[in-house]
This record gives C-alpha cells, structure tokens and sequence, in this order.
C-alpha cells in the first residue's frame, strides 16, 4: 500500500498491514545535503533537494514538507536570529515593542518565506503524488507567545479579553496558512503548538480549544487531515487536545505512549510518537534507534498508531539510525529477531557536583531539549535570564541542553524527568511550566535568605 493510504488509514482507525512511518525531517535535511540551517531554510529548491533526500534515505509514508515554528512569526514582523545548526529563533515580539493587534495584518501567502515553503510543497507533491505531505503550521498559542512573548501568562488572568482577541487573530493566520498548504498540495495539515504544554487543561479549555477546534474544522472542510502536534510534558492536556477535533496528534518521549495511545482511541483520534530524539536517535546507535521503534511500534499497534520521533529531529542526527528505523519497520522478520535477542542498556555516567554548588549563590540549572530550537525551552531560560538579573553575581543560572552528552548526564544527576526544567541549587522546583518571573525571583530570595 502506498505511504499516503497508509496514513489515510492509519488516521480513520482502521487496522493497518503495517505500521506507517513518518521522521519529522527538518533542518536535518539540510545536513543531508551538507549546509546549514539557515541556507537550507532560506530556499524553496533547497527544501525539495532535502527532502528527495531523505526519501531516498529513508523511504518514509509520510514527510513534512518545512520544519520552521518561524515563518509566520518572521512575516508578521518577529526578528529573527539565524543559526548553522538549529531553525531560527524569535528574538523579538512586536506586541511589546508598541504595535497593536490592529497594526498586524494576516500575511498572504507571497510574503517572507511563507511563498517559499508553498512553492516547494507544489514541486514535492508533482513529485510524490503517493506520498503523503505534511504542511506544518505555527500554533495560535505558540504564535501567540512569539507576538507578545511571556507576557500572555499574566494576560490570561488580567485581562482575557485581549487575550482571546490575540487568539482570533493568530487563528486566522493558521488558517490562511493551512488554505496555502491545502491548495499547493498538502494532504496534512500539522498545528506545531508547543507552548501549550505550559498551561493546565482549563486555561486549555478557554484559551485554546475554540481556536484549534475551529482550524481543525476549516482544515476538514478543505479535505485534509490534521495533526495537533505538542512537545513537552503535556499529559495534562491530551484528553482536552482529543476534543478540538483533529485526526490525529502527536507526541515526545515526555509523555508515556501508551497513555496517550488509550486517551487518543478512546476519543476516537489517532496517534503518533515517540522515537526519543536525543538519547537515542542523536546519540545512540543503530541498535538503540531499532530499539526504541520497536518499543514504540510494539505499544502504539496497528490501529490509529504512526511511528514518528517525537518532534524535529535534531541537524546532526546520524543517518545511518533513521535508516535503520526505515528498515526495521519494513521488515517483520528483523522485527521478531530484535524481539527474542537480549537487549544492551544504555549507561549514563553520573556528574560529581560536590564543587557545583555555592554557599553564597543560587545555583540556577536549566535542562532543556536546546532553547535555540525549542520555543519552551527558551521562554523558560527567557524567564530565568531575567529573574537572575535581579541579583546580579548572587546568582549564576547555566542552561544543559540533551542535545549533549553533558546535558543528558546532568539531567539524570539532578533526576530530572521531563523538558524544559529548572532546578535551584539542586531542588527542582519547575517542571515543564514557565513560571511568572515573580515565582523564580521569590525562590531565590528563599534559597539566599537560608544562606544567610
């Protein structure tokens, strides 16, 4: 069967021969090619270079088309910061820098690299007319928090009006994006909302489930499937993300796969996860990677279930693991094999922090995916930065990404469990949630006054 009834399938609940795969290929693609992040995403001939190559590499049912949580946010006037080896970051936010809601405009499909992407989709589809494409677009809540920054936390409970009126807004903007993606050929359209792990499921309920309920419809109504993508620990959230009415959504490793798996069948939706971006798929081996699909393949099953790494794969992720995954899933006796052989555990070697800590400073440290990447993690190391300044050399913050292998092993030195978190001299005290700077700063005032 081909990739995109495969899906087709897969997403209407019906049992599937095989289990479909889709790797998020983003920038990665442009490693593939060998350049850096900010080329590959500056060129529409360049993403379908990419692209063909890793469906060369890794003879996927699925693929997106761009992985840029930017565009939009770039169109509508954020500043950008362009890096070789990560996709672009926000660096600034209009709505605190004195435009208004009524100053933005809903971006055409020809403006900024908006006609980029559009144009490589239309090449892509001529090309794959079997294959099924994925169209990722910018949240409402993530594109939200890239037009005002943090401050939406606070406007929530001070001043909800504003705030569904900036919903309205980057609603409409999902949608014209989603009707560009539709037309040049995109048989899926993926809301990428991540900042939505960082709210409870009754600010979710207000603030967010009319908004993704309503460009789900309109996604429907064109004749596409949706995708309601999150990263993050945002278990809390899977049963209300079930009733905004997408076909399908999708997961990382920070929430349990099979939870999602009996949430998602129960409200009738499909799902998709959680090949572990890092440990695994960036730093471990072919026999990992395998591994880890197959765990994977073994609890999603062969109803509703897409086997996919659990967000944009990191740039410098060795080929040879994704091309091991590809051939794992086509290969069932590979699979029965990998079942009956004894599996090798990954070690992590503990950090010694005796000489990390101070008895005079607030020791800030900071586990993330990587905040250049990932729009939590650099709010949350946002928030941070500007609580610490208020005391100046009394506090010392350091971000660990686990993109590293320094990053992993401080991760599971402080028991950290879930991404982005932030632990204070040792104490983890904010899991997966942005805190008001308020909070942090009321945490250090605690932690220097018991120095004192």
């Amino acid at each position: 069967m081909k990739g995109l009834e495969l899906i087709k399938k897969a997403m209407r609940l019906e049992e599937v021969e095989r289990i479909p795969w889709v790797p998020f290929v983003g920038a990665h693609a442009g490693a593939l090619l060998g350049q850096t992040a900010t080329a590959y995403l500056s060129s529409a001939d360049n993403l379908v270079k990419g692209v063909n190559k890793a469906i060369e590499l890794y003879n996927p049912d699925g693929i997106p088309v761009a992985f840029d949580l930017q565009i939009e946010a770039e169109a509508l006037g954020c500043k950008l910061a362009w890096a070789d080896d990560n996709p672009p970051a926000v660096v600034s936010h209009p709505l605190k820098e004195g435009k208004t809601i009524e100053d933005l405009k809903v971006p055409c499909s020809c403006q900024g690299r908006i006609s980029m992407v559009m144009e490589a989709t239309q090449k892509l589809r001529e090309q794959h007319p079997d294959l099924a494409l994925y169209g990722l677009i910018t949240g409402p809540f993530t594109l939200a928090l890239h037009l005002l920054g943090t401050d939406i936390f606070m406007n929530m409970m001070m001043d909800p009006d504003g705030t569904h009126k900036l919903m309205r807004f980057c609603t409409d903007v999902a949608k014209k994006m989603a009707g560009s993606y539709i037309e040049s050929g995109a048989d899926i359209v993926a809301l990428v909302d991540p900042m939505t792990s960082q709210i409870d499921p009754m600010s979710f309920e207000t603030f967010v489930t009319p908004y993704i309920t309503e460009i789900n419809e309109f996604i429907a109504e064109a004749g596409a499937l949706s995708s309601l993508f999150v990263c993050g620990n945002a278990k809390q959230n899977i049963e209300v993300m079930c009733k905004t009415k997408p076909n399908n959504i999708s997961i990382d490793e920070n929430i349990p796969l099979d939870y999602v798996r009996d949430v998602a069948l129960a409200n009738n939706v499909s799902f998709g996860g959680n090949i572990k971006l890092t440990v695994v798929l960036l730093m471990g081996d072919e026999e990992a990677s395998r591994r880890d699909a197959l765990e994977c393949m073994d609890i999603g099953g062969k109803k509703g279930f897409i086997l996919a790494p659990g967000c944009d794969l990191a740039m410098d992720t060795p080929k040879e693991n994704l091309v091991a995954v590809a051939e794992l899933v086509y290969d069932e006796n590979l699979q029965g094999e990998l079942r009956a052989s004894e599996a090798k555990g990954m070690e992590v070697e503990k950090l010694d922090l005796t000489n990390h800590w101070s008895n005079e400073k607030v020791i800030i440290d900071v586990i993330t995916l990587d905040s250049s990447s990932c729009a939590p993690c650099q709010y949350m190391m946002d928030a941070v930065a500007r609580a610490a300044a208020k005391f100046g050399d009394k506090v010392v913050y350091k971000e660990h990404r686990i993109k590293e292998a320094e990053g992993v092993q401080m991760m599971v030195s402080l028991g950290v469990q879930n991404l982005p978190t932030i632990v204070m001299d040792g104490n983890v005290d904010f899991i997966s949630q942005i805190p008001p700077v308020s909070e942090i700063e009321k945490k250090i005032e605690g932690y220097l006054a018991s120095k004192n």
